[in-house]
């Protein structure tokens, strides 16, 4: 029996026992398939209970903020990037109109989620992936807290044989911002248990790192992984688009980096992660 078979015998066989068609947690929660699964046989749950013969079931009562968002933040992490309305239509589990009256519209729910996942660790990937706020110091504005006088460009002359240092972050054990491709990797590996990674190998050919992360309950995946100081450094590597999954950088500025390639930016994981310990 196929998969899909097999998802769709499960929803008509709780649906008989429920005198109507599951919800998908109740579906999860009653067959033990993940959602996850079911996605990969289906474009939603709603088209999967339709093929099964069954009308989707819809609770009249108004949904919490919370369960609106925890669905949208899923479909970001499932897709490792925000989704457009069409995304969401197929993959999310409410309707684009619903989670617009709530949250105004689309173009914000970055911003609505950044304010839920607000001292919850547990959406640390999520946020990551969404864009970084402007600083309410940045809009006409030269405030600079090294030196408010001094041009930005050069402070003063660097001396000769003396090590240079990133910016101060004070961000748990590390002291300075990373300014090369070896403090990305060490700063991964601090942050690799909160964003879902547990690390196989790393190497010092190309990828540089073999890894597992969780895609659903009790399902892990291979990943290989690059660590790069900025994105683009990926392209100008010469590294090929292929036999690499994800890009751990400091700094994403790689716009035309490949569609297939997943880019992790640590600077925005540490802003999080702070603003959450806070």
């Amino acid at each position: 029996m196929s998969a899909r078979q097999h998802i769709l015998d499960s929803i008509a066989a709780i649906a008989r026992g429920l005198g109507r068609a599951p919800s998908l947690s109740e579906f999860v929660s009653l067959s033990g398939i993940t959602d996850y699964h079911v996605l990969q046989c289906f474009p939603s749950w709603n088209d999967a209970v339709r093929v099964a013969g069954l009308r989707p079931f819809t609770l009249n009562v108004r949904l919490e903020d919370s369960e609106l968002l925890r669905d949208w933040g899923e479909t970001v992490r499932r897709n490792r990037k925000i989704p457009s309305r069409r995304t969401y239509r197929r993959e999310g589990q409410y309707d684009t109109r619903t989670v617009e009256r709530r949250f105004g519209p689309w173009s914000s729910l970055p911003g609505v989620f950044r304010n839920f996942a607000h001292n919850k660790p547990e959406w640390a990937d999520v946020v990551a992936l969404l864009p970084v706020p402007a600083s309410k110091h940045e809009h006409g504005s030269n405030h600079d807290s090294a030196s408010p006088i001094l041009p930005k460009k050069t402070r003063h002359v660097p001396l000769k044989d003396r090590a240079t240092y990133g910016n101060p972050t004070h961000f748990r054990g590390l002291r300075h911002e990373p300014v090369n491709e070896q403090g990305v990797v060490l700063l991964f590996g601090m942050l690799a248990k909160e964003l879902g990674y547990v690390i196989e190998a790393v190497q010092t050919g190309f990828p540089d790192c073999e890894a597992k992360r969780q895609i659903a309950p009790e399902r892990w995946q291979r990943v290989h992984i690059e660590f790069e100081f900025e994105s683009r450094n990926f392209r100008d590597h010469g590294h090929p688009s292929t036999g690499c999954d994800v890009i751990v950088c400091w700094r994403h500025n790689w716009d035309e980096c490949p569609e297939n390639i997943e880019v992790v930016e640590l600077s925005s994981v540490i802003k999080s992660l702070a603003n959450a310990e806070d």
